[in-house]
């Protein structure tokens, strides 16, 4: 991974609201949940959470799809697995410290 994504991807959540919206996702698995339900289990209005699933989405760790007439948002989680590895690569002066396992597979 570039640095340049890691940057984009820590950035989108080193925000409070996406945090939680990111967590939440994570939470819910490969199915994801519905906007409206983000919205309701936050309390979030719905332009506030359009902005933030639109800074998730374009760093890359939110997907979303059409089902009827609602969007489910869902953590995209090769892209989480490949940030926690960016960030550990190096971890333990490069010995093996832990087994090298994804944190979630989709």
């Amino acid at each position: 991974m570039e640095s340049s994504t890691a940057t984009r991807r820590l950035g989108a959540l080193a925000q409070e609201t996406r945090l939680a919206i990111f967590r939440l996702l994570v939470q819910q698995g490969p199915a994801g949940i519905s906007a409206g339900q983000i919205a309701s289990t936050l309390n979030l209005a719905a332009p506030t959470l359009s902005f933030h699933l639109k800074e998730l989405s374009h760093a890359g760790l939110a997907t979303s799809r059409q089902s009827g007439r609602f969007v489910h948002y869902a953590a995209h989680y090769a892209a989480m697995n490949e940030l926690i590895a960016y960030l550990t690569e190096n971890c333990c002066a490069g010995a093996a410290c832990r087994p090298a396992v994804p944190c979630c597979e989709a």
